[in-house]
């Protein structure tokens, strides 16, 4: 591997676990160092500085990162002036840890003060020692921080940070905060200045989408945030994730349904079928709430694709319990679900709550929910076959395009889909729309064969074909700037709030 030369710009490198907003954090990350002169490492190179984006709730989050952090210990004893940080979620829970278990470790910083990481680079760059800075509250708010976004399509906007729920099983509200909303207008000036650049989707962030509001006091104020991003021009996709079902309302199916941006998609967190579960759980609806609000969202929306996240041998589930999950799935008819074993994780209630399942008995249930959900998102994705799917055509989707030969993307509804190219064979970039008709469905994905219907170039897939990214400003969130293609595109896994 190869280092920068002297006198050349430090180069950098993030590295991100965890769920969209952690994703979205780091292309903020990655804003504040070009900002700040840095360059993104080339992939052949060792960086000047790596930073590690972390996740506190993914199962063995810790063991990943000392892991990680062990390995890049001989690495920065050959690379003199080699810095390494970390932040996110899990250096706002351990803090000054970190450094005691990895201490050669340069920068911890929290979820509160990501805009603080250049200064605490030099800090302890000058200070030949470690800086840790985590903050109980947000500095600033996110969006207001430069960002180098990582797609010419598609990306990511936050509408609110932190959460006011109280689940048992989750330490997110104790690391992010309470809930904090941004401001209607400067939600939709970065949605507008996005699709100005050519973007044609956003998805709309927060730890619970559908409470947004709360802090102006306007209970409706995300179905009008959803009706006034259809007046805005170009922007062709609109998702959000995730709502809370306590808090989702009749007024949000109508914007969904009478917005023709807003996808017919709805990833909406079930964690468990059974009342019993859902109370020591600490959520406030019940199984019957949650189908009532699937039941309206097809009423309005026939075509909706729902998808979910299930959470499996919570303290105290029985066998009961874990049936009534599977009954609720059957009735959900699920498109989708990201499935979880349950872990302790500490500082949460749920860890120290009695009735600790085995993991031989979590095992066996989650085998049996993994199928049920197969067996369904297989029947429902057969419905599809011989439709017409408008598909917006990404990178990294398909593991085994370079071998098959197709190209692959999502359909508006959300389901993946890997499509031949047909007579269109390479005229079809990321960013471009591909009409095609469906021959064939599998649990987690649909092919199309056939010859194209049609094919839509676009301006995304021009900045894709150009090689720019969009870079959101710093400043009072104006028009985004045109940086270089992403070298190291990040990782991201689901988060299971």
């Amino acid at each position: 591997m190869t280092t920068a030369a002297p006198g050349s710009p430090r180069t950098y490198q993030v590295r991100t676990y965890g769920c969209q907003m952690n994703v979205h954090d780091s292309e903020r990350i990655s804003g504040l160092l070009e900002q700040a002169g840095y360059v993104r490492a080339a992939e052949a190179d060792d960086p000047d500085v790596v930073v590690f984006n972390t996740c506190a709730v993914r199962e063995n989050a810790d063991n990943r990162l000392y892991g990680n952090l062990g390995h890049l210990r001989p690495v920065k004893e050959k690379h003199p002036g080699m810095q390494i940080a970390v932040g996110g979620c899990l250096a706002q829970k351990d803090r000054g840890e970190i450094v005691r278990r990895a201490p050669w470790v340069d920068v911890v910083f929290g979820t509160h003060n990501i805009g603080s990481l250049p200064v605490l680079l030099d800090r302890a760059r000058h200070n030949t020692a470690a800086e840790v800075e985590i903050l109980e509250s947000l500095e600033v708010f996110p969006s207001t921080l430069p960002t180098r976004r990582e797609s010419t399509y598609a990306g990511w906007v936050s509408i609110s940070v932190g959460c006011n729920n109280t689940c048992t099983f989750c330490i997110v509200p104790s690391l992010r905060g309470r809930e904090k909303d941004r401001r209607p207008g400067d939600i939709l000036a970065e949605v507008r200045a996005l699709a100005a650049e050519g973007v044609l989707e956003v998805t709309l962030l927060g730890q619970n989408v559908n409470s947004y509001g709360v802090e102006f006091g306007d209970r409706l104020a995300f179905g009008k945030l959803l009706r006034a991003t259809g007046e805005i021009e170009g922007l062709e996709r609109v998702r959000f994730t995730s709502p809370h079902p306590r808090d989702f309302t009749d007024d949000v199916i109508a914007a969904m349904a009478e917005t023709p941006n807003v996808c017919h998609s709805l990833h909406m967190p079930l964690q468990s079928g059974s009342d019993d579960v859902l109370r020591a759980m600490r959520r406030s609806y019940r199984a019957d709430r949650y189908l009532g609000i699937i039941e309206k969202v097809r009423a309005a929306m026939p075509d909706a694709a729902i998808t979910t996240d299930i959470i499996v041998g919570f303290p105290g589930e029985t066998e009961a319990d874990f049936e009534r999950t599977l009954e609720v799935v059957r009735a959900a008819r699920f498109a989708s679900a990201f499935t979880f074993q349950y872990s302790r994780r500490p500082g949460t209630p749920a860890a120290e709550m009695p009735g600790q399942l085995p993991k031989q008995v979590v095992q066996e249930r989650y085998e049996r929910l993994i199928a049920c959900v197969e067996e369904i998102t297989w029947a429902e994705n057969r419905t599809l076959v011989g439709t017409p799917v408008e598909v917006l055509v990404a990178v990294g989707e398909g593991r085994k395009d370079d071998r098959t030969g197709r190209l692959s993307g999502r359909a508006r509804d959300g389901r993946l889909v890997h499509f031949a190219a047909g007579s269109y064979a390479g005229q079809v970039r990321p960013g471009d729309i591909v009409r095609t008709v469906v021959d064939y469905a599998a649990p987690h994905h649909l092919n199309a064969d056939g010859e194209p219907l049609s094919h839509r170039r676009t301006r995304a897939g021009d900045a894709y074909e150009a090689g720019r990214t969009p870079r959101t400003s710093a400043v009072s969130l104006g028009l985004p700037s045109v940086g270089a293609p992403p070298a190291l595109p990040a990782s991201a896994g689901a988060c299971d709030r």
